[in-house]
């Protein structure tokens, strides 16, 4: 019997990767590299750890999105015959591509920082009064664009539990009731 065990778990430990690389990044990197003593040295090293952990995530993204094939093709029937299983499918669609979106506009504001590192700052994203206006900026996004991806990672976490919860036999029996156009009605009512 075939199972999606190993597709399921990658796609599960892609997502946990994300949410916790980001909440790491953002509590431990970005706030141990604001106790450098040299101010031009907070940025720089703030962003080679970015850096660094780029390779990773871009792996956690495409392994993400690979694991959906196995995933998809073996649960295609319920999507049809389930009340709710395509539209939960297409939120967390939405969240995960919103999320990574942002995810990769915060990469590109890093690399700005990092260019502009020279200037010194008070910390990875809180820029010193003499920054300049370009560092101020993406400084200023990046400190909230660090707490708005982990939340978008934690919620990409939670659908994943919410599609898991629909699997439940129980779940799947009232799901496909539903999805019948009598009963379906009259259960809405």
């Amino acid at each position: 019997m075939y199972t999606n065990l190993l597709a399921r778990s990658v796609h599960d430990l892609t997502a946990a990767a994300w949410f916790g690389g980001s909440l790491m990044g953002a509590i431990g990197l970005n706030g141990a590299t604001a106790e450098a003593k040299d101010p031009t040295e907070r940025t720089r090293l703030s962003s080679r750890g970015w850096m660094r952990w780029a390779p990773v995530q871009t792996g956690a993204f495409a392994g993400h999105l690979a694991s959906l094939v196995p995933i998809l093709w073996k649960n295609k029937g319920r999507y049809a015959s389930q009340d709710g299983v395509m539209r939960w499918t297409w939120i967390k669609a939405g969240v995960t591509l919103a999320g990574a979106g942002i995810t990769l506009y915060s990469s590109i504001l890093g690399k700005k920082v990092d260019a502009l590192s020279e200037e010194g700052a008070v910390g990875a994203t809180e820029p010193s009064a003499t920054a300049s206006p370009e560092l101020q900026s993406a400084q200023q996004q990046l400190k909230v664009l660090q707490w708005i991806i982990p939340v978008f990672a934690g919620t990409v976490i939670v659908l994943g539990a919410k599609h898991g919860e629909m699997q439940r036999p129980e779940n799947v029996k009232k799901g496909i009731l539903q999805s019948l156009p009598l009963i379906g009605k009259a259960g809405r009512s």
